[in-house]
């Protein structure tokens, strides 16, 4: 049965997903990850947007160059973790219609970037995206939690049912994965401009308290979200 995706309300909360078609990769390299992050930026306007494939990037850990041109932003970029074959996203929307505008230049830009430089024709996403309306206090929380902790996957794929058991080593992971917003949480610059990471004064006292409930994230609480993640 077709998802019906819900009504999209400004200043709510939504999370946003979608995979390849097939759960084939959608991104194959650096300049992928770094064309869609690009994308996540330029296409945040109610203006239309012209944007070429990202060719040049700044020197200083390979930050795509985000232009100064004032804004009329549709969403807020909250968080986000993009993955070999599919992405999460954490966005309010800020005006009418903003997440399904947003959404549709994105998805399209991206899909014609991937479609012309790997010589391709055809759908590249699975279907049109998933959203799910995050609309209770506790969830923000957590919907937070497991987009910045989907990377562990590359650690163990089965985290998400067998709980974190090396917390040190998936802290350093996660410190090292930079395809999230998870270090911009910490503080540490690593999408300059792209993330309200204000969010996070919302949600935790504190970048400590938000990495002692990292730690602690388990089963239960991806159970208490199930019909949140979309997966």
């Amino acid at each position: 049965m077709p998802q019906i995706k819900p009504q999209f309300v400004e200043n709510e909360i939504y999370h946003i997903y979608n995979r390849g078609v097939e759960k084939r990769d959608i991104f194959l390299n650096e300049n992928d990850y770094l064309r869609f992050i690009q994308g996540l930026y330029e296409f945040n306007d109610e203006n239309s947007v012209t944007l070429q494939a990202c060719q040049k990037f700044k020197e200083r850990g390979l930050i795509p160059i985000f232009s100064n041109i004032e804004k009329m932003p549709l969403v807020e970029v909250l968080a986000f973790c993009l993955m070999p074959n599919h992405y999460h996203l954490l966005l309010r929307q800020l005006v009418e219609n903003g997440i399904p505008l947003f959404m549709q230049k994105l998805g399209s830009g991206y899909a014609g970037y991937f479609n012309l430089v790997y010589k391709r024709v055809g759908s590249l996403f699975q279907g049109t995206y998933k959203a799910r309306h995050i609309n209770n206090d506790a969830y923000y929380k957590i919907i937070l939690l497991y987009i910045h902790l989907n990377s562990l996957e590359f650690l163990d794929f089965n985290w998400k049912e067998g709980g974190i058991d090396n917390w040190p080593r998936a802290r350093k992971f996660l410190e090292q994965y930079k395809w999230s917003s998870h270090l911009d949480y910490l503080g540490k610059e690593n999408f300059p401009k792209l993330v309200n990471t204000n969010f996070l004064s919302e949600v935790f006292d504190s970048v400590e308290d938000y990495q002692k409930s990292l730690k602690e994230f388990n089963q239960g609480k991806i159970e208490s979200i199930s019909h949140l993640i979309l997966e």
